[in-house]
């Protein structure tokens, strides 16, 4: 490929069970360079892990072999090339089942893969634990001529990164190229939420069946994101926003290649589901590299009672009474109520006039988690408050894993270019590094003048995406004019978020200001507790704890309305 033109790079999965057709659709729907697919993320390393346990030969994105079996061909007779996460705990094992299936299907395909990342063996009781990489691994499989790259754990962006260092000839100190690389990776990373899937404003077109995003990037860093002519869904600099803001935090987002600096992205439209990307700064990257670790951390069991109609109140008192004298004798580590008022007065249908009532129980010990439960539960049966029922009877107790983020310096974790031939290439870590300190708060607007002003909805003026980094939570809120900008960067403290998100009132909130988006980016601390395995609260990832923002009422301007 010469680097006089632009990299076409796709998408075609953002995470283990997207669409399955994608893949073909974004083989067939226009020019591409090199399509990549995202099968990891945290609860998926678990689940590949337990599958390990029953399959020592198992632990990669089995769906992604059956994507190759229809799309392989096609790929190689257009000239495109496929680089994807999907090899999970065991790439190799994932590029030899890729190798057997392109001599099944006639098809001279060159299959690499990226090892390295697995540092199981260094945490005691750990599943699994493996470090994020970075992308220079897959230049190097691309760069001696590989069709098709897999990967570990590699970083989402690292994808991208990759692709585009082999297409360009960057090297590790180019810091800003490298960075505008990690943006458009991070865009691209999640699939369709990059083309309206996922967001807040989806009234404004038509999202039934969105197609996935491409982006166009050039030598200098900057890029286009955009997706294939007449697929569904849209990309404007709200969708892009969107994105930008997922599962990010500060200023600087450090990565195994480059520290992106997310305060200096300038977003431009570029023409209909066109939007640019450019002036996207670089610092080296942090010296130690993030390690996933994930535990299995006991049993789980959830009852649901259903109360309905009148005194819900002294019906959940009763239960809960009765469910902590049954289970005395063998009581589980951690019993958490949960009383959740989905009911109405004088309600038109029985299911309108319920609430749910749910009672998680979580222990190292299945018996307690299980079958305990369960037998308390049930005899409550005829013995309880008027109306009992459950939602479904308790089960046995299962296991649920914990994740906790690891650090390790760089220098002590291989990363391998194994390549189609067999050859082992050694990619060296990094020859710069650089400890990334929080950005000062930049200056902000001057405040909206004071006038009348209506209780509404934030989510009038503001969109915003969430969710989770273990067990912290990100939402990023962003306003769609300059105006609603110089009320939004007054108004949302952190203090304000922590009134209008009670459940993190008594946790350590941060706010981070990115101006040129006119956003700003909340990370609340151990509000998923030890990550989305664990199933913590009622939205385990955090995903709608954005829209349950922007629902909350404030006093906004009229002016502004």
């Amino acid at each position: 490929m010469s680097p006089a033109r632009p990299l076409r790079i796709g998408n075609a999965s953002g995470f283990y069970g997207d669409r399955f057709d994608a893949l073909r659709e974004m083989l067939t729907g226009g020019e591409l360079d090199v399509v990549t697919g995202d099968y990891l993320a945290e609860l998926t390393m678990l689940i590949l892990a337990r599958d390990r346990l029953k399959d020592p030969g198992a632990g990669y994105a089995r769906t992604f072999l059956r994507q190759l079996e229809e799309c392989l061909g096609l790929a190689h007779e257009r000239g495109v090339r496929i680089v994807a996460n999907a090899g999970g705990l065991n790439p190799a094992g994932l590029a030899d089942a890729v190798r057997a299936l392109a001599g099944r299907l006639g098809v001279p395909a060159r299959v690499a893969h990226v090892e390295g990342d697995d540092l199981t063996g260094r945490f005691p009781g750990a599943l699994a634990a493996h470090a994020y990489l970075g992308g220079f691994g897959v230049a190097a499989c691309l760069d001696r001529g590989a069709d098709v790259v897999v990967t570990g754990r590699v970083t989402d962006a690292a994808l991208v990164t990759g692709p585009a260092a082999a297409h360009f000839g960057w090297r590790p100190g180019d810091h800003d190229r490298l960075a505008g690389a990690v943006v458009a990776g991070h865009v691209l990373e999640c699939g369709t939420q990059a083309t309206g899937g996922n967001y807040p404003f989806f009234g404004e077109g038509d999202v039934t069946r969105p197609g996935f995003p491409l982006a166009e990037l050039h030598e200098d860093g900057s890029c286009v994101i955009t997706k294939h002519p007449g697929t569904g869904g849209f990309v404007d600099a709200g969708t892009v926003t969107a994105q930008l803001l997922y599962e990010t935090a500060g200023a600087r987002y450090p990565g195994p290649d480059v520290t992106a600096r997310l305060d200096t992205v300038r977003l431009t439209r570029d023409g209909p589901d066109r939007v640019r990307i450019e002036g996207v700064r670089g610092e080296a990257p942090p010296p130690d590299l993030k390690v996933g670790v994930n535990r299995l951390g006991g049993f789980r069991n959830e009852v649901v009672f259903v109360l309905t109609g009148l005194d819900i109140e002294a019906k959940a008192a009763l239960v809960q009474g009765q469910m902590a004298q049954a289970l005395t004798k063998s009581p589980p580590a951690e019993v958490r109520w949960d009383l959740v008022r989905t009911d109405r007065p004088d309600a038109p249908t029985e299911e309108t006039a319920a609430a749910l009532l749910r009672l998680v129980v979580r222990d190292p010990d299945q018996e307690r988690a299980g079958r305990a439960l369960g037998a308390a539960a049930v005899e409550l049966a005829l013995a309880s408050y008027p109306g009992f029922h459950v939602l479904a009877p308790p089960g046995k107790g299962t296991a649920y894993g914990v994740f906790e983020g690891a650090y390790v310096p760089r220098g002590e974790v291989g990363h391998t270019a194994v390549l189609h031939d067999g050859r082992r290439i050694e990619v060296p870590p990094a020859p710069a590094t650089a400890v990334p300190e929080e950005v000062p708060e930049p200056a902000l607007p001057p405040p909206w003048p004071a006038g009348p002003t209506r209780r509404a909805p934030l989510g009038l003026l503001a969109g915003a995406r969430s969710g989770d980094k273990g067990g912290d939570a990100n939402v990023g809120v962003w306003a769609r004019t300059d105006d609603a900008w110089r009320w939004l960067a007054h108004e949302l403290t952190a203090a304000r978020f922590q009134e209008l998100v009670p459940e993190s009132r008594d946790l350590a909130v941060t706010r981070h200001v990115l101006p040129r988006l006119r956003a700003l980016n909340f990370t609340v601390e151990a509000i998923l507790g030890a990550g989305v395995a664990a199933q913590h609260r009622f939205d385990p990832q955090a995903k709608a704890l954005g829209e349950w923002l922007r629902s909350r009422h404030l006093d906004i301007p009229e002016s502004l309305l």
